[in-house]
């Protein structure tokens, strides 16, 4: 993943509201959960909501689909498993540097 597109994803987690949005979104599976689902369990205006799932459409980290009358969010895994995997990539090796010159 691009350092930019890890930022801009990183950035919209770090608003409380849209942590607890995608953690709800996360643990829902592949499957997704409906919109008024996730509005019924955190408490949140609609038009807050809205926002906030707009801007984790935007920043790539879930995508909606609807089914009749009920939107649905899924979280993208495939993004949320590049953000973890670009600050693991380089995890502990300045410390297998200096290991390694000794």
């Amino acid at each position: 993943m691009e350092l930019d597109d890890v930022a801009k994803a990183l950035k919209e987690l770090g608003h409380p509201t849209r942590l607890q949005v995608f953690r709800r979104v996360v643990r829902a599976g592949h499957q997704g959960i409906a919109v008024g689902d996730i509005q019924a369990q955190l408490q949140v205006p609609n038009s807050t909501l809205s926002h906030h799932i707009a801007a984790l459409n935007k920043a790539g980290l879930l995508e909606q689909r609807r089914e009749g009358r009920t939107l649905f969010c899924v979280a993208n895994y495939a993004c949320l498993l590049g953000v973890i995997g670009f600050l693991q990539e380089e995890c502990c090796i300045d410390e297998q540097d200096l290991a390694a010159s000794d």
